[in-house]
């Protein structure tokens, strides 16, 4: 859904009010946590969406990577997932069991159990996942404590959308699809255990979006502005190529640049393809941490020696009048 129209439909709706209730709708922030001791909170997420892959069982790990990524970006730890469901009569049920068995792939990497779900008959195939976790309070992570010096990181690179769509339509190489579907499958479990204990100040998940819209929401929630570095953002193999290209681009682009227009000011220099791919809405996309400058480097030795591809994109600076996010 379009980010500006969501934010219409959720500012209907009233606040709650609970002092255990730590995070709620009020805060926009990636999952609902409520603390039910006083080294204990649960996080409480849920996601799904049609396929964006032609493989069940594939289809089946990126829904399940991409549920899971919120209890990450909290700092916590999933353990119990619901399987959501909507499946067409038309279709075998021995791909349904694909889809599911990619989803209990990535549900078993990440250590959590799945306990139940809800099916129902639909027009088109959707799957996801409702997930628990749970954190020590004391180590939430919320995307509304970014602070003035601290330096942004990027654990995923861009470009999703407009890759999977060009794979879907057979227009990208297998080179370009591989890199794409090994970024999708790939846990946010490592980043977001090692950021908490590194120093981070706050964190988001990058999905629907894009980029620049996650770092405004960060940006706003914490009262600051963010200065997204263009030339630092890591992006998927081919996806500037397939950027140029109309026919590859999910609509969801034009909707969250419209959403962001008054409040992002933009170097008039940056290539088109790539402004394209900084509001692309993600997929199982990377956290963006914000970490205080001096302690940047040592987590981005952490998690290379760990896989993570992670990169400083960017800095957190004082709130700028109407300035929330600064692209350069």
């Amino acid at each position: 859904m379009p980010p500006g129209a969501l934010t219409q439909v959720l500012r209907q709706l009233p606040d709650e009010m609970d002092p255990d209730l730590l995070v709620g709708l009020d805060m926009c922030d990636d999952a609902g946590v409520y603390r039910i001791s006083e080294d204990r909170a649960l996080i409480l997420s849920v996601d799904f969406f049609p396929p964006i892959v032609d493989d069940p069982f594939t289809f089946g790990q990126i829904s399940a990577a991409n549920a899971l990524s919120d209890i990450y970006a909290m700092g916590g730890d999933p353990k119990l997932a619901l399987n959501i469901v909507c499946f067409p009569k038309k279709l075998p049920v021995e791909v349904l069991n694909d889809i599911l068995s990619g989803g209990r792939d990535k549900l078993k990497e990440a250590g959590a159990l799945l306990v139940g779900g809800h099916t129902i008959e639909d027009d088109e195939v959707k799957y996801g996942l409702s997930v628990t976790g749970f954190v020590d309070p004391k180590r939430l992570m919320k995307n509304s404590s970014a602070v003035p010096g601290d330096s942004l990181i990027l654990t995923k690179p861009i470009g999703t959308g407009v890759v999977a769509s060009a794979m879907k339509a057979g227009r990208c190489t297998e080179a370009e699809a591989e890199a794409v579907l090994s970024s999708m499958r790939s846990l946010n479990k490592v980043a977001g255990g090692f950021m908490y204990t590194a120093g981070a100040s706050a964190c988001t998940d990058i999905t629907g979006f894009g980029l620049v819209g996650h770092a405004f929401e960060m940006a706003e929630a914490s009262g600051v502005t963010i200065r997204i570095d263009s030339g630092k953002v890591p992006l998927l193999h081919g996806a500037m190529k397939l950027a140029s290209n109309r026919k590859n681009l999910p609509r969801n682009i034009k909707s969250n640049m419209e959403y962001l227009a008054a409040s992002v000011t933009y170097d008039p220099d940056i290539e088109s393809e790539l402004l394209t791919l900084l509001h692309d809405p993600q997929t199982s996309g990377g956290l963006l941490i914000s970490i205080s400058a001096s302690k940047c480097d040592a987590l981005i030795e952490k998690l290379n020696d760990c896989t993570v591809d992670a990169r400083i994109v960017g800095e957190v600076i004082e709130r700028r009048d109407d300035e929330v996010v600064i692209v350069e």
